[in-house]
C-alpha cells in the first residue's frame, strides 16, 4: 500500500493516512449530529403540517375565500371602520363594544346551562343582570368591577362538550374563519341574541367589531410570512383554547401548533401567539352560586352608594348656580 523507503517515512506515511481517516470520521458524525438536530427542529413542523392537512381539506377554496374577504375589508370594512374611529370619540366606542358584548350575555348564560356548568351559569346571570340594569343596558361594564368574569361560550363550544367533532377548517365570504362545527352553531347563536331582531344593529356591530380588530390584523400582516397560514392556526389555537376553557389537553400538540406558527411568522417564538391568545381570558369555573349571588347583592349596594354620591353632588351645583344668580 505505500512505497518502499526508509522506516521513518512509511511511518509519517501511516500516520498521516489515520489523521485523514480520523478527520472524515469525525467530520462524518458531526455532519450526522448536525442532521438529527435539524431534523428534529423540524418534526414538529412536519407533524402539525399532517394535522393541519386533516383539518384544511379545502384550502384551495378557503384561501380564495381568504383573498376575497381581504380584498373586500380593503377597499370597503377597513375605510368604513376608519371613518367610524375618526369621528367617534374613544368613550363612546368603548359603550358601543360594551352594549353589544353585553347582549351576547343571554346567549353565555344559555350556553353554561347546556353545558352543565351551572355555578358558572349563575356568575353569568349576575353579570348580565348587573350590566343591563346598573350599567344601563350594558353600554358600562360596572360588573367587572365587582367581580364578575367575562366568560365566553357559545353553541360552538356546547356542541364540543356534546361530542360533535370539528369537522374541517372554512374561510366562508364576509363571515371569516370557522369550522363545520362552529359555522353551523352561528345559526344558533344568532337565534339566542336579542340584537339580531333590532334593525340596523349587525351592521353596527360589525363596524363596531372590524375597527376593534384593527391592531390585530395589522400584526398579522406586518409579522406573518403566509397570512392565512398564520390565521388559520392561531384561529384554531383560539377555539381549541375555549372549548378546553383554557385547559390543554395535549401540550404536545399546542407545541407542534406553535411550530407551524412560528415558522409563518416574521417574529413571533414558538408559544407567544398562543399565550396572547389565552391571556386574554380568564375561562376557569371558580365563582359558585352562593358566591355570586352575593357579588350580584354588593354591586347594587355600591350602585346604590354611587347615585346618592352623584345626587348630593347635583344639589350642590344646583346650590352654587343659585348663588351665583343671586
Amino acid at each position: 500500500m505505500f512505497n518502499d523507503g526508509p522506516l521513518e517515512a512509511n511511518k509519517v506515511k501511516i500516520s498521516n493516512a489515520l489523521l485523514v481517516s480520523a478527520a472524515l470520521f469525525v467530520s462524518g458524525c458531526a455532519s450526522t449530529e448536525e442532521n438529527v438536530k435539524q431534523a428534529d427542529a423540524v418534526a414538529p413542523v412536519v407533524k402539525a403540517t399532517a394535522e393541519v392537512v386533516q383539518h384544511d381539506p379545502y384550502e384551495g377554496f378557503n384561501r380564495s375565500m381568504y383573498d376575497f374577504n381581504m380584498t373586500v375589508d380593503k377597499n370597503l370594512l377597513k375605510p368604513v371602520a376608519n371613518g367610524y374611529k375618526s369621528v367617534t370619540p374613544v368613550f363612546v366606542q368603548s359603550r358601543v363594544s360594551n352594549f353589544f358584548t353585553n347582549l351576547k350575555g343571554i346567549n353565555v348564560v344559555i350556553n353554561d346551562l347546556l353545558q352543565g356548568k351551572f355555578r358558572q351559569s349563575a356568575s353569568d346571570a349576575g353579570r348580565f343582570t348587573t350590566n343591563s340594569t346598573i350599567g344601563l343596558l350594558g353600554l358600562f361594564d360596572v360588573a367587572s368591577d365587582f367581580g364578575f368574569e367575562n366568560n365566553v361560550e357559545d353553541f360552538g363550544q356546547t356542541l364540543a362538550v356534546w361530542g360533535v367533532e370539528q369537522g374541517p377548517y372554512l374561510v366562508l365570504p364576509l363571515f371569516g374563519p370557522t369550522t363545520l362545527r362552529d359555522g353551523t352553531a352561528v345559526v344558533f347563536d344568532k337565534a339566542a341574541n336579542p340584537g339580531t331582531y333590532l334593525p340596523g344593529t349587525g351592521i353596527v356591530e360589525g363596524i363596531s367589531d372590524r375597527a376593534n380588530a384593527e391592531g390585530a390584523l395589522n400584526f398579522i400582516d406586518e409579522a406573518a410570512l403566509d397570512p392565512y397560514v398564520f390565521m388559520r392556526e392561531s384561529f384554531l389555537q383560539y377555539r381549541t383554547s375555549l372549548v378546553n376553557d383554557g385547559k390543554t389537553d395535549s401540550s404536545a400538540y399546542d407545541e407542534d401548533l406553535d411550530a407551524v406558527l412560528a415558522s409563518s411568522s416574521k417574529s413571533t417564538k414558538p408559544g407567544q401567539l398562543n399565550e396572547q391568545i389565552k391571556s386574554s381570558m380568564d375561562l376557569n369555573d371558580s365563582n359558585n352560586a352562593l358566591k355570586a349571588f352575593n357579588e350580584m347583592s354588593t354591586s347594587f349596594e355600591g350602585a346604590e352608594e354611587q347615585f346618592k354620591n352623584a345626587s348630593d353632588k347635583l344639589d350642590r351645583l344646583e346650590k352654587q348656580k343659585r348663588s351665583r344668580r343671586k
